[in-house]
């Protein structure tokens, strides 16, 4: 059951920039009792020239056995100046020096991309008196694989009881020997929503630099209206194919335990945001579009496809012997479609194609580049009479062409591909197709 009088918040990197944004932070936690667990991000960029900390991090493994003191200098400068301006009593130089010798010793990659998050994580218990939770002190432990190991909610709802404040960085845990591992770029999403199932949460703040979620790319359509309301489901799909604005995988330990997400902005915390749920009655026909570019297409065609057993298990096998993961599966009787990420192909499609020539003796085999997908994303999308129609024709009135429709048994998304330079007009047809 949850707490009702508990609220878990996670800051991420735009929030924790400089010592502006951390004061807004404090303000944030001292305005509401119920926001007693803290889970921060390390500190982003200050300008779009900048550098992150975690960036800086990864070049001090890049020279631990040369000399990491160059990096490592600009992240004491930054934290050294946030201690200096916020007023904190820790004493931040001794805890950094101590934390670039274990990086010189350390040949742990996740060990030194980490301790952003374990720095700032001590600076904001020192300013909040609060009490620091390590995710590597037996508290998130990931399995043998690195995966998380379901243990982890009890163990860390142990540390995580009584009364008081508690700050547990983001992005990193340990595994069964002791070593420190992380989460995906973007991982604090993730430890926020596993420290708000173990404390058995009311709600899981996440603060960022957006007011919540928007039907679209703002970017791409700048009226995009702000989503007041969505589905854990609905939420991962966008954010799957785009919508940025949350890591996807981070659904999962929320959802399982029915805890609200609620996206806010630190900069204008007035805003209510964006209320993520288990449930809802849908007012708009979609939740939102997103989508994304840069993917490939790997088109097969031979005779009675349908007819040779083990054809499609035959093709996946090819994919996975040449270590490329696989998006989405379009199909006709005599053809096959498999979408590619560009990153997962690289430069292996002629390889690719050649075992495929070789070993199922297709008629044609080629490969589609320069595609993007988008996913139009709503509640029972596929019962409402008209809404694959209304989608086409507003793509076939803006002149794009559609190569590839994938909708599948979920019933809340239409996936079509188009072509890379028509992702933009393709994303504003069919927003404005649904909600004006």
């Amino acid at each position: 059951m949850a707490d009702a009088g508990l609220i878990v918040c996670k800051f991420g990197g735009t929030s924790l920039a400089d010592a502006s944004q951390i004061s807004k932070v404090l303000s944030i936690l001292k305005a509401d009792p119920r926001r007693r667990i803290v889970v921060p991000s390390a500190p982003g960029k200050r300008s779009p020239t900048d550098t992150k900390i975690t960036d800086h991090l990864y070049r001090c493994h890049q020279l631990r056995t040369n000399d990491p003191s160059v990096p490592f200098g600009e992240i004491r400068e930054r934290f050294l100046d946030l201690g200096k301006a916020l007023g904190a009593q820790l004493d931040l130089d001794g805890l950094l020096s101590d934390v670039l010798d274990r990086i010189t010793e350390s040949d742990n990659p996740d060990f030194v991309a980490s301790r952003g998050e374990y720095i700032c994580g001590r600076l904001l218990a020192d300013l909040l008196g609060a009490t620091f939770v390590d995710p590597a002190d037996d508290a998130i432990l990931f399995d043998g694989s690195g995966r998380l190991d379901p243990q982890t909610y009890e163990r860390l709802g142990e540390k995580l009881s009584g009364s008081g404040m508690l700050v547990v960085p983001g992005f990193y845990g340990a595994d069964p020997n002791g070593c420190v591992r992380t989460f995906p770029r973007g991982g604090s999403d993730i430890t926020g929503a596993v420290v708000a199932r173990a404390a058995r949460a009311a709600v899981y703040e996440n603060w960022t630099d957006v007011s919540g979620l928007r039907m679209a790319d703002p970017r791409i359509v700048p009226e995009a209206r702000l989503v007041e309301e969505i589905t854990y489901r609905e939420i991962r799909e966008l954010s799957y194919m785009g919508a940025t604005v949350f890591n996807d995988e981070a659904m999962f330990p929320v959802r399982e335990a029915s805890i609200p997400v609620n996206i806010r902005n630190t900069n204008r915390p007035e805003d209510p945001g964006t209320m993520v749920v288990a449930e809802r009655t849908p007012v708009e026909r979609i939740a939102g579009v997103a989508g994304r570019t840069r993917f490939s297409m790997l088109f097969l065609e031979k005779a009675m496809m349908n007819t040779e057993k083990g054809f499609g298990l035959k093709v996946f096998q090819i994919i996975a012997d040449h270590d490329i993961s696989y998006e989405h599966t379009p199909t006709g009787i005599d053809t096959m479609s498999v979408i590619l990420r560009d990153e997962e192909l690289a430069d292996r499609g002629d390889q690719l194609m050649e075992s495929i020539r070789r070993d199922l003796g297709v008629d044609r085999v080629e490969l589609v580049r320069d595609l993007a997908l988008i996913a139009t994303v709503g509640l029972g999308m596929s019962r409402q009479v008209g809404m694959a129609s209304r989608l086409f024709l507003a793509l076939a009135d803006a002149g794009v062409n559609v190569r590839v429709i994938d909708q599948g048994s979920s019933e809340i998304n239409i996936i079509v591909g188009v072509e890379a330079k028509d992702y933009e007009a393709a994303v504003r047809a069919i927003y404005h197709a649904f909600i004006d």
